[in-house]
Order: structure tokens, then C-alpha cells, then sequence
């Protein structure tokens, strides 16, 4: 079994955030987003994980090494052309099972179990506004059609960032062919496709019913992600009396706090100092120096020196100026 992970992405919506740290490596809970992905792998048993990187792609292959010990291999996608066209450079002409997942979504399922079918799956939840993502259509408790970001969509089933692939090599066949064809959605060669490439060929797909997907591909989501696992996982905590803590935060062991009421839904990472202020549903990154300061649905990036900010902000690293 192997996992791919395709974590090229620009992460435009973002920005500044994403200037200098690709979208994979934002904080969320006390912890890179793919971070959150390993942890899950791990747990699962799995060892070999391959990740498609671009955009930054050498401080997630450092972070990756540096803090787990996964046998990793790295891909570098010379084009950003879609999530199908990322996925083909991460899969072989083996005949071997491999597990899709993408970086910048975390999900709450068991993967020990989820890795053991003998099926072809596809991660399935139900949205509000289906025009937006890749789209299934059900008959008889099998995917009958897929398709990407649909004018009229067949159903409110979006798939959901997890693809369980039994034959490797023939979904890579498959990308081959919608680029050969030339068949793309918005200009990109899609995953959703090359799998419904798979389906006409005959290959059957059964949906997989995900009741917690946490996205972190905007600043909305990505905070709503950060008080969701929060809640989740809440950490062991302790910090000086002067300060007033209001559950659920995560606050590293290095991070130093003084007359500063911080929470709920604060996520504040290693060797940050906080003073005189107070924060509320909020990631801030590493080495960063807050005075004085009021924030709230705030996103602050690392290296950062802040005084007398009020409201929310979003700002990205070595950011050196009075907010107000």
C-alpha cells in the first residue's frame, strides 16, 4: 500500500500566508496541515508515502523528513496542470494499490480499515453547492458517473479528497488518456475524468461516506478547521497567572504569554511571545512578538512584529510595523 499526496498547489486564496510557505505547511491545531495527513497514516500503517510538490517544494520535502520517519519519495510536477496531471506523476506502471489523498484536506475516518477493501472508493459527503466540486452519480449502491464541476450537477454528492485505487497503473492509463485527448475542465486535466475514463472501461467504483472533512483551502476554512480539531484535540495546557486562557486553544511549550487573555480557538505556535493583548479564534505562527494588540479571526504567518493591531488581520512573515 502507498499513499500519494499531491501538495503542488500555489494556495492563491491564501495569500499573503502562502508568499513564503506552501498551502500543505499552514499551521492548523498546533500543526502543519500535512502534518495532520502523516499522523493519520501512520496510525494506519502506512509507510510508503509519495508526495507531488511544486510551488515551495523543498520546505515540504524538509519538514516531511525532518519530523517523520516515513519511507518518502518526492515529485516534482513541472506544471501545475490539474489534479489528475499531479496525480500521474506520483503513480507507476506497477499493478499496485494506492491511496489518493489530497494536502490540503484532513480527514476523520479509519484509514486502517478504509485500506483493507478490495474496492475501488471515492471519498463521498453531501454540500450545499455541489457547481463547485467533483460530482457522483449513484445507482444501485455503485458510482454509475463522475463528473468536475458540473452546471447542472446530478447530484449533492461532492467527492470528498480521498480516492481508494486498487489498480494503479490503470488510473495512470486513464490520465494518459484524457491528455492525449485533450480533455480537460477549466483548462486543467482533471481527476475526476481520468476516473471516469476508469468507469466506462468498466472498472466498478463504490462511494465512501465521509462525515468529517475539514478543508483548509481558504481563510474562512482554514479557521473553521483550526476551532473544529481544537475541539477535537485538546491539548494539555499550562501558562503563567497573569494571563486568562478560555478553552479550546493550542499553545506550543516554547510560546511565552503575559497579561494576555488568548481563546477561544487560538492556535499559537513555538517561541511566540504575546503581551498585553487578547486573541480570539486565531492561528498565529512562529517567532512572533504581539503587543498591546486585539485580534480576532485572525490568520499571522511567522517572524512577524505586531503592536497595537485591532481587529482581524492577515498577514504572512517578517511582517515589522504598528497596526491600528
Amino acid at each position: 500500500m502507498r499513499a500519494i499526496i499531491p501538495a503542488a498547489g500555489v494556495g492563491e486564496r491564501l495569500r499573503p500566508l502562502t508568499l513564503t510557505q506552501p498551502k500543505v505547511l499552514l499551521p492548523v491545531a498546533g500543526k502543519p496541515i500535512i502534518g495532520h495527513i502523516y499522523d493519520r497514516l501512520q496510525q494506519a500503517g502506512i509507510t510508503d508515502v509519495t508526495v507531488i510538490i511544486n510551488y515551495l517544494g523543498a520546505l515540504v520535502r524538509d519538514y516531511s523528513r525532518q519530523n517523520y520517519a516515513l519511507n518518502f519519495s518526492f515529485v516534482d510536477q513541472p506544471e501545475r496542470r490539474g489534479l489528475g496531471h499531479a496525480v500521474g506523476f506520483g503513480l507507476s506502471e506497477r499493478d499496485e494499490k494506492v491511496l489518493i489523498i489530497l494536502g490540503d484536506v484532513i480527514l476523520d475516518l479509519d484509514f486502517a480499515a478504509l485500506i483493507r477493501s478490495s474496492d475501488n472508493l471515492i471519498g463521498v459527503m453531501p454540500v450545499a453547492d455541489p457547481r463547485r466540486y467533483g460530482v457522483v452519480e449513484l445507482g444501485d449502491g455503485h458510482i454509475r458517473r463522475l463528473v468536475e464541476k458540473p452546471i447542472d450537477p446530478p447530484s449533492n454528492l461532492a467527492i470528498a479528497g480521498v480516492y481508494l485505487i486498487q489498480h494503479g497503473n490503470r488510473l495512470k492509463s486513464a490520465i494518459a488518456n484524457i491528455i492525449e485527448r485533450n480533455i480537460t475542465t477549466k483548462q486543467e486535466y482533471q481527476l475526476t475524468d481520468a476516473l471516469q475514463v476508469l468507469l466506462e472501461r468498466g472498472e466498478p467504483f463504490r462511494p465512501l461516506d465521509i462525515t468529517h472533512c475539514y478543508d483548509c483551502g481558504t481563510r474562512e476554512t482554514l479557521l473553521e478547521t483550526n476551532r473544529l480539531l481544537l475541539e477535537k484535540y485538546l491539548p494539555p495546557l499550562q501558562v503563567e497567572p497573569s494571563n486568562r486562557v478560555i478553552a479550546p486553544v493550542f499553545i506550543h511549550s516554547t510560546a511565552r504569554l503575559k497579561n494576555t487573555v488568548i481563546g477561544p480557538y487560538v492556535s499559537v505556535g513555538a517561541h511566540t511571545t504575546i503581551i498585553d493583548s487578547q486573541l480570539e479564534d486565531s492561528i498565529i505562527g512562529e517567532d512572533n512578538l504581539i503587543t498591546a494588540s486585539v485580534l480576532k479571526s485572525s490568520l499571522m504567518g511567522s517572524h512577524n512584529r505586531i503592536s497595537q493591531a485591532t481587529g482581524s488581520i492577515t498577514i504572512g512573515d517578517r511582517y515589522h510595523q504598528e497596526l491600528s
